[in-house]
């Protein structure tokens, strides 16, 4: 009797061989037995594209076909998969991953930036040429959050999708909470250490953790992705005062993304909030990612792992070649694209506590004055303190109860007028975890 045969090997086409290529190529050739027998078939590389040819990036070349033109190596007779790993929301890496479908191949992406803008119309595109596009490695490095999504939590309905997704955000954060150091020593730190993308903004403007949660919010409430419907803050007004502050009563400052459905519509936002100290967010230290995910049966769950790198997010790649491999396939996001929903974005109106920070002018009635706003508006005081004068303010910092953001929107402008309020005030929302 003969064994029935092994099916033929997984062919693949990577384009990209910066850190997370290398780190694909290292674990296929490192873990290659190991995967066929998981998957049940070998997992190759025949060919692979990259801007330059004769650089050295410590691992063999010689084995695979080289493309110049990733749209070339995208439709080669002899790859089964297209691995985009060249970042960027358009040019050459929707080119050939459009190419890549057109052509008959599945893609495997790192590139939330691409999918966060153009998800809808190339999940349409996969789905057209019975395709499919998997991006683990999109999303919060090596933390399977898309699969937990996708798979684990399908037969929930999810409630709120939360989290810190942005490494270089949160390591400049705990960084000036740890060593006492203004935001602008801290990030040219981070700089220095490479952690910052060529363009600093994507970071620290909170565009990169935005592009992920719009993604994880179109599997989470079956809509089209919405990046452009999202409220995005940045850290670049966080001051070490603000640190010290939080701290003091019991919170620390995350860059922290929300995602819900309400009665009005979809619910986004990418800010920096306050959260409990005693809270697994709260307690999140350095690079390191963490999604909370809250559905109506399985209640909140905590994802937490390494956000970015060259092992874990060669590891979510890895996840998405392997499942592939195994014949699994799934909807781009879950479910056909033609059933996703329009988003209809909804400015958040969730009421929630809020930090306030604002240096008052030194004289009589000045607090009375921002009190008296804050009260005409609807906004009750839940504590307050005040520290040593400098420079001729005294520098104020309150804590609401639950407010509506519109309504703190109203007193903020309030408290312009009063001409006792030196600079703009700090307000940041108070997040439950």
């Amino acid at each position: 009797m003969s064994l029935p045969q092994r099916p033929a090997p997984l062919r693949l086409g990577i384009a990209g061989l910066g850190t997370v290529g290398v780190g694909v190529l290292k674990i296929l050739r490192r873990e290659a037995e190991m995967i066929t027998m998981r998957t049940g078939r070998a997992v190759t590389v025949t060919a692979v594209s990259a801007r330059n040819r004769g650089k050295d990036r410590g691992v063999p070349l010689e084995g695979y076909a080289w493309e110049d033109d990733p749209v070339a190596l995208a439709t080669r007779d002899d790859i089964d998969v297209f691995v985009e790993l060249m970042g960027g929301s358009d040019g050459p890496a929707k080119a050939a991953t459009e190419a890549a479908l057109k052509a008959g191949k599945d893609v495997v992406t790192a590139n939330k930036a691409m999918l966060a803008i153009h998800g809808q119309a190339l999940a349409e595109l996969a789905e057209a040429h019975g395709r499919v596009i998997r991006f683990e490695a999109a999303v919060a490095g090596g933390i399977p959050v898309v699969k937990a999504l996708t798979e684990g939590l399908a037969g929930n309905n999810i409630t709120r999708v939360m989290g810190v997704m942005n490494g270089t955000c949160n390591y400049i954060l705990t960084r000036m909470q740890s060593a006492g150091l203004p935001y602008d020593v801290v990030f040219q730190e981070a700089s220095d250490l490479g952690y910052l993308e060529a363009d600093p903004n994507l970071d620290v403007g909170g565009i990169d953790a935005g592009h992920k949660l719009a993604l994880l919010a179109a599997i989470a409430f079956g809509t089209k992705v919405c990046f452009d419907g999202m409220e995005l803050e940045g850290i670049g007004r966080i001051t070490i005062e603000d640190i010290r502050a939080a701290e003091d009563m019991g919170y620390r400052i995350k860059l922290l993304g929300v995602s819900q459905m309400t009665g009005r519509g979809l619910e986004q936002r990418m800010a920096p909030c306050l959260v409990p100290s005693s809270s697994p967010l709260g307690q999140l230290e350095g690079g390191t990612n963490m999604v909370v995910l809250e559905g109506d049966s399985v209640g909140q769950i905590v994802l937490r792992g390494p956000g970015a790198g060259e092992g874990p997010t060669a590891s979510a790649v890895l996840s998405d070649l392997c499942d592939i491999a195994r014949g699994f396939r799934l909807p781009v996001f879950g479910q056909p694209a033609e059933t996703l929903s329009a988003a209809e974005a909804a400015i958040s109106m969730t009421p929630a506590p809020f930090y306030l920070r604002m240096a008052l002018q030194d004289k009589p009635g000045a607090l009375a004055k921002v009190a008296a706003v804050l009260g005409e508006a609807g906004v009750s005081i839940h504590r307050m303190r005040q520290y040593d004068h400098a420079n001729g303010t005294a520098p104020v910092l309150i804590v609401t109860h639950k407010v509506q953001r519109a309504d703190l929107d109203l007193a903020l402008a309030g408290m312009a007028k009063t001409g006792v309020v030196e600079g703009e005030p700090v307000a940041l929302r108070i997040e439950s975890v």
